[in-house]
C-alpha cells in the first residue's frame, strides 16, 4: 500500500530560487518579459518567483498577470466553469513580449496547452516559456517546462500531488503526494 509523502518548505524555496536565478541568467538583457501565472494554482508560485526575480534583477520583469484557462479546457462538459473564477489579466502587449507561464504542477500537459490557447487569444509573443514548481511525468501532449524546480520521478499516475504556496506564512509551503484510487490527470 502507497504512503503519503510531504515535501517540505525549504526544498520549495530553494527550487523556486533555483527557477528565479535560471530566469534571471536566461532573461537578463530581454527587454519586454511578462510573467503570467495560470489561475489558480500558479497564481501565488508566479507572484513568489517574481519577488524573487525582483530582489536579484529589480529592473527584468516588465509585468505581472494571470491567465484564465476556464475556457479552454478540454474538460469542460464534465468540469464546469466554478463560480468564482480569477479572470485573465495582462498588463501590457503580449506582442513581441517573453511570455513565462507559470504553474505548480506540470502532469499531462492540458493546462499548458489550454494557457497557451487563451495567450495566444490575447496576441503574439516573441517567445514563450513554461515555469514549474514541480514536475511529475505522465504527459499527454509534447510539452516540456523550461525551468522545473523539482521533478517527481515516482508518482503513480493515480496519485494526487497537491501543492499549497501559503502567501501569508511562507514557512507553511508544502507539496503533498498521497495515493488516490481516482484522479482526474490536468
Amino acid at each position: 500500500m502507497a504512503t503519503r509523502k510531504t515535501i517540505g518548505s525549504a526544498a520549495i524555496h530553494a527550487a523556486i530560487s533555483q527557477i528565479a536565478e535560471a530566469i534571471v541568467a536566461r532573461h537578463a538583457s530581454t527587454r519586454r518579459l511578462l510573467i503570467l501565472g495560470i489561475a489558480n494554482g500558479g497564481l501565488p508560485l508566479s507572484r513568489r518567483i517574481a519577488a524573487r526575480i525582483h530582489a536579484l534583477a529589480p529592473k527584468l520583469i516588465t509585468a505581472i498577470g494571470t491567465l484564465d484557462i476556464s475556457f479552454h479546457r478540454d474538460d469542460i462538459g464534465r468540469n464546469p466553469i466554478p463560480k468564482e473564477f480569477t479572470p485573465t489579466v495582462i498588463p501590457g502587449d503580449t506582442n513581441g513580449a517573453t511570455v513565462i507561464l507559470v504553474d505548480d504542477v506540470l502532469f499531462s500537459c492540458r493546462t499548458v496547452k489550454a494557457a497557451l490557447d487563451e495567450l495566444f487569444d490575447h496576441g503574439r509573443p516573441a517567445k514563450v516559456e513554461l515555469a514549474v514548481l514541480a514536475d511529475r511525468g505522465g504527459h499527454m501532449l509534447p510539452i516540456h517546462a523550461d525551468y522545473i524546480g523539482l521533478v517527481l520521478p515516482d508518482v503513480p499516475l493515480t496519485d494526487r500531488v497537491l501543492i499549497r504556496i501559503d502567501e501569508k506564512h511562507p514557512a507553511h509551503d508544502s507539496i503533498l503526494i498521497e495515493p488516490s484510487a481516482q484522479t482526474t490527470r490536468t
